[in-house]
């Protein structure tokens, strides 16, 4: 167990993390994310006031799905934090920020909104066989639709589940009453879920390319720098940081977030400094070992004019890891259902 966002997480379960990354690939694996955010917004202003506040347009979805998006700062446009919104209802949304960013999240929307945080547990089922196991367990989660959002009944307990998660391959969240945790949990490690901690979900996100908050994303790093600027709606109208994000649009990026790819199986660490031809270009942003392609690879913020194929080099404490840019994600991994 380490601590995590305020929280205790099991960083791994028996089995360790090289097991729990790989069962994820291959098979199905159970998350505990219980500790994400979640923040009800409801009411009749509540679509507009998600509007005003958030970067992505929902206008682009409807009730029974879910958008990924971000809160920026006013000043600099940097990511407060990236969100995940499930639109439950027609003036009901769920609000899902990261682990220490919920307090922040619930003053920028405002009242009338409820942390629900502590009301509920939330499991991320994720794989290639996860639907199929969890149709014995709850058959209606099983089959809502990538980015969809479906209520049910389980064993006589309100739950809500999306297609959505943080691996790359297929699945489900489910959220569920606190005192639904402990049966779903037992059910679905029944059902043939391996239990999976934060070790395999980081090596997982970093294969598939996704931004972790604190490292991709967060103080002085914009969407548009991090390559996320599909989040951003420019015909919705203002939000906080639109100015200043569409100033750096203008004027192009300072820096830019990469892939990089090194060789041998040593790990390119966070604040690690990226070099080409001995100048430092930028720096390591998360770097792991990366179980299936069985080679180091890393996020790094550089500069612009670094792109696809460019060779460079990582400085640790003792020599220089030889590394290359390459495409995101680093994985190729089949479209979810």
């Amino acid at each position: 167990m380490v601590a995590f966002g305020g929280w205790d997480m099991p960083l791994h379960y028996r089995e360790g993390t090289l097991a729990e990354h790989r069962a994820c690939r291959a098979d199905a694996v159970v998350f505990d994310v219980s500790h994400l955010g979640a923040v009800e917004v409801g009411g009749a202003d509540a679509f507009d006031r998600l509007q005003r506040t958030l970067t992505n347009d929902l206008g682009k979805i409807a009730p029974g799905r879910a958008q990924y998006t971000h809160l920026l700062d006013d000043a600099d446009a940097s990511v407060v934090d990236d969100i995940i919104v499930w639109w439950t209802d027609v003036e009901s949304f769920i609000v899902m920020p990261n682990a220490s960013n919920t307090d922040g999240v619930l003053a920028a929307l405002g009242a009338p909104s409820r942390d629900v945080t502590g009301d509920r547990v939330m499991l991320a089922l994720q794989g290639p066989h996860a639907r199929r196991r969890l149709e014995a367990v709850a058959p209606e989660a099983a089959r809502v639709g990538r980015f969809r959002v479906t209520a049910l009944s389980w064993n006589g307990h309100a739950c809500t589940a999306a297609g959505t998660g943080y691996t790359g391959e297929d699945g489900v969240e489910i959220a569920a009453p606190v005192e639904a945790a402990e049966p779903l949990w037992d059910a679905v490690v029944d059902a043939g879920f391996v239990p999976a901690g934060l070790g395999a979900r980081d090596t997982l996100r970093l294969e598939a390319g996704l931004p972790l908050h604190g490292h991709e994303l967060g103080p002085g790093i914009t969407p548009l720098q991090a390559g996320l600027g599909w989040v951003v709606s420019w015909t919705k109208g203002d939000f906080p940081g639109r100015a200043a994000l569409e100033a750096e649009r203008d004027a192009g990026v300072a820096r830019h977030l990469v892939g990089i790819r090194v060789e041998g199986r040593r790990p390119p660490r966070a604040g690690l400094e990226v070099r080409v031809d001995g100048r430092p270009v930028g720096h390591i942003t998360s770097g792991n070992f990366s179980p299936s392609l069985q080679t180091g690879i890393a996020f790094a913020l550089v500069e612009p004019g670094l792109g696809e194929g460019a060779a460079v080099g990582v400085a640790t404490n003792r020599d220089v890891l030889e590394g290359t840019i390459v495409p995101l994600p680093f994985l190729s991994l089949p479209s979810p259902g």
